[in-house]
């Protein structure tokens, strides 16, 4: 059965994303940033964080820069947590196992003409 949804920094999130993308290993991404591949490991699973520069770099590393602007707050996120908080254990397995079968659900072709 899937996992539910487990929230990770923005960090975390975004180092992922681009190591990925570049099709590198996390010890790929380690040996371009000259950093250890466990240090690459914390930072995706959230036990620790990297500063500002550090994450520029590691990024840099995986052939992305990162541009910031501000925007007004929307806090969409922060209700979706809240309501996936506020789930029963029961409720979550039912959702978990609803989106299973929507994965698994093929397109049967209709044999009709019209």
């Amino acid at each position: 059965m899937m996992q539910s949804y487990v929230s990770v920094s923005p960090a975390a999130g975004l180092l992922q994303l681009a190591r990925l993308k570049s099709g590198l290993s996390q010890k790929g991404l380690a040996d371009r940033a000259n950093v250890p591949a466990t240090m690459i490991s914390a930072y995706e699973r959230d036990l620790r964080q990297p500063s500002l520069p550090t994450l520029l770099r590691l990024l840099n590393a995986a052939g992305y820069d990162l541009r910031m602007h501000l925007e007004p707050l929307d806090d969409h996120d922060r209700v979706l947590e809240e309501l996936e908080a506020s789930r029963s254990e029961r409720s979550r397995a039912q959702r978990d196992a609803q989106q299973e079968a929507w994965r698994r659900a093929r397109l049967v072709e209709s044999s009709g003409t019209r």
